[in-house]
């Protein structure tokens, strides 16, 4: 019996060393699905809390929860993924 030869170990299965595959890309659109998502539902949620406790009928702190997080959201996805690897001189 022979022995691989090399350093002795392997990655592990999910480590997406090769990025080559049709799939290389699911992790990082899985990522920014759930932080819009969730940025839309905590904002959201917090919005209808205060609607609750203030006691608005109208349901205005809502939809301004919602649009804020959808808009918090973006930024957070475009500041961990937008980023490309251009020029870094501003050009």
């Amino acid at each position: 019996m022979t022995w691989p030869k090399g350093p002795g170990y392997t990655s592990a299965p999910m480590a997406g060393s090769s990025g080559d595959g049709a799939w290389a890309g699911m992790g990082i659109g899985w990522a920014v699905v759930s932080t819009l998502i969730g940025g839309i539902v905590v904002w959201g949620g917090l919005g209808y809390l205060a609607d609750r406790l203030l006691g608005l009928n109208p349901r205005i702190l809502t939809a301004v929860g919602i649009v804020l997080g959808a808009g918090a959201a973006i930024y957070l996805v475009y500041l961990r993924f937008g980023k490309g690897e251009g020029n870094r001189r501003g050009a």
